[in-house]
């Protein structure tokens, strides 16, 4: 796994030349996020070949299903498109690190790469709380690049929290 922080409190490791196009997809995924109406608001677009091939935001309120999370959504939306499950050459980006039910699913469906916005210390399964992402597994691992665009991010989640809390 190749992993790239952009935390400030950690030190800094060089950012890749694809830095400032993950930031754009990630504003992308970002405005799918506020979508969500009473959900969490976590938002995903899939990007091959420099254009977006899926796009999701969590729906499991929306739809009682409890597998709609904004990656499986994209996932789903960017199989159809394509017309293959298998999604080599894609970027995934999230504006939350995936839980282990995403992580599966994004590494089962071949995904490049995987950038995700904000950490998730209680469930995030790229290295915070879990890491389905390690080397010696029997499926193609993506790159996974963490902490784009991460303030803005958590800012979301916070304030929907925050909001929620008031209920």
């Amino acid at each position: 796994m190749t992993s790239t922080d952009s935390r400030p409190d950690k030190d800094r490791k060089r950012l890749p030349a694809h830095a400032d196009r993950d930031r754009r997809w990630l504003s992308a995924a970002l405005a799918e996020a506020t979508k969500t109406g009473a959900d969490v608001p976590v938002g995903a677009v899939i990007v091959r070949d420099e254009a977006i091939v899926g796009r999701g935001h969590n729906q499991r309120e929306a739809t009682g299903d409890p597998s709609a999370h904004a990656e499986i959504v994209a996932l789903r939306q960017a199989a159809q498109e394509t017309g293959s499950w298998r999604l080599n050459g894609a970027t995934i980006y999230t504006t939350l690190e995936p839980c282990p039910m995403c992580a599966e699913a994004i590494i089962q469906s071949r995904v490049s790469r995987l950038v995700f916005g904000a950490y998730d210390p209680a469930s995030g399964a790229a290295g915070s709380a879990f890491n389905l992402f390690i080397p010696g597994r029997i499926f193609p691992i993506p790159e996974v690049v963490g902490g784009i665009r991460e303030a803005d991010c958590q800012r979301l989640l916070t304030d929907f929290f925050r909001r929620s809390k008031g209920r």
